[in-house]
């Protein structure tokens, strides 16, 4: 877990980033700031700052979220049956402080195993990366 209490991550995030990240709400679609990011490097939690996804499995699945064939590292990651909504779904949580990021489903590209992790943008902090350098 992550060393802050829950009042401090309730002060460190925003409303909306607190309701998607604590109480498992998702951001509307097509609004996150993450969509169209392009750029090359690692998508880290904003509450503990765990590595969870790099750009290189990134990909446009018109869905309105951001989207991953995979995680970085599926040990920084904990996988949980989701039957909120009357559905069955995975939820995709941060395995080091417990963050909601969103879920996961199985109608991503075949050729990358066919996983689409659809991850909600304000769970997100995006470390920029050129040439194996992290830059701002």
């Amino acid at each position: 877990m992550s060393n802050l209490s829950e009042e401090e991550i309730r002060q460190k995030l925003t409303p909306e980033q607190y309701e998607i990240l604590r109480n498992g709400a998702t951001e509307p679609p097509f609004t996150g700031k993450y969509l169209k990011e392009k750029g090359e490097g690692i998508y880290i939690c904003v509450v503990c700052g765990e590595e969870l996804f790099s750009s290189d499995t990134k990909f446009e699945s018109g869905t309105g979220w951001p989207s991953f064939t995979e995680p970085k590292n599926k040990k920084h990651i904990d996988l949980v049956l989701d039957k909120s909504h009357g559905m069955e779904r995975v939820e995709v949580k941060c395995k080091k402080c417990g963050s909601h990021l969103g879920h996961v489903f199985q109608d991503g590209p075949s050729n990358s195993g066919g996983n689409r992790f659809c991850i909600n943008s304000v769970c997100l902090n995006f470390k920029k990366i050129k040439g194996g350098v992290e830059y701002n």
